[in-house]
Order: C-alpha cells, then sequence, then structure tokens
C-alpha cells in the first residue's frame, strides 16, 4: 500500500508539472505565434526522489536542482546539464535532448545521459551510484526571459546490489540567458 500511495504522488505531481505550463499559456496570444521555445536557460529548483533500491542507503530523498540547457543551433536538439543534491552527496547529469514544440513558447522533450554520483553508495534523489539515465518533461517561457519546468528522471539500475531503478522528479524555475 506504501508503494502505491508514493507512485500516485509521484504521478500527480508530474502531472501537476506538465499540465501548468500549457494552462498559463493556454491564454496567452500574439500576432505571430511562436512554436515551442528556442532558449537557453538556467534554473533551479526541487528535485525528489520516489524509488528505493530495498538496501541500506537506498531510501528515497529530497533535496534540489540546477539545470542548464543550451539549444543547438537550429536543430531540435539541446545539451542539458543537472545537478540533483540532498544533504549527503551530489549526481551530476550531462544529457542530450531531442525537443519538440507542443504549444506556444512550450516545448516537451526526451533526454538520454549519464549519471555521476559523486559518492558512490550515498542516497541522492536519483539513486545511489552511476548509472545511465533516461528523462522526459516540459519546459515553458512563461514571462519575458523567464521559464519554468519539470522532468522525471529514470536512472537505470541506480542502486548498488540490486537491480532496481531509481525515479527522481524535478522542477525549478529558470532564466534565460539566450
Amino acid at each position: 500500500m506504501k508503494n502505491i500511495l508514493k507512485s500516485f504522488v509521484a504521478i500527480s505531481a508530474l502531472s501537476s508539472f506538465v499540465v501548468a505550463p500549457l494552462i498559463i499559456n493556454a491564454g496567452q496570444a500574439s500576432a505571430q505565434p511562436q512554436r515551442g521555445t528556442d532558449a537557453s536557460y538556467v534554473g533551479a529548483g526541487f528535485a525528489a526522489g520516489v524509488t528505493s533500491g530495498g538496501q541500506v542507503n537506498d531510501a528515497a530523498s529530497f533535496g534540489g536542482n540546477l539545470t542548464g540547457r543550451l539549444k543547438l543551433g537550429n536543430t531540435p536538439l539541446s545539451a542539458r546539464g543537472n545537478v540533483l543534491w540532498n544533504d549527503q552527496t551530489t549526481a551530476i547529469i550531462p544529457e542530450l535532448s531531442v525537443d519538440v514544440p507542443i504549444a506556444n513558447r512550450t516545448n516537451a522533450f526526451v533526454t538520454g545521459g549519464y549519471s555521476f554520483i559523486e559518492q558512490n553508495g550515498l542516497p541522492t534523489p536519483l539513486g545511489n551510484r552511476d548509472s545511465v539515465v533516461v528523462g522526459a518533461g516540459v519546459e515553458s517561457e512563461v514571462a519575458k526571459n523567464f521559464m519554468i519546468y519539470s522532468n522525471a528522471k529514470v536512472g537505470l539500475r541506480a542502486y548498488q546490489n540490486s537491480p532496481a531503478s531509481a525515479v527522481s522528479i524535478n522542477g525549478g524555475v529558470g532564466y534565460r540567458f539566450r
């Protein structure tokens, strides 16, 4: 029952972060609507681990995130970097994403990358060992130079002595620099 409740909370949180930018942008109109966003930005927010590997030092943890996106020319690709941390250690995650415009100044994206845990064995919001990471999210420019973003990341086999994958829900506010 406890795992079902955790899953429900995680899905509800992710859903609210995915839907919020769409609702915010629904009322914004312009003479020439722009599909998607080409913003390069840096941001900060929360990181919530929602899984446990079942061993000591595998507990889900809550912390923060620093995120950056650099749009790669006129392609649908972006280079992304994330740092997820808690009070014990950090996970550094370089990623490449494919961005899909879904609304005015709003993108959905899928990512692939690798998580480097600063101190293997200590829990982060995305497991306690280095792992391959896949993810999906949404980002939206909600005001001049300001973004909101949210994403879910899955660290494949991200726990020591466990085949379990780690899931982290992240979100925050960013500032557009280009």
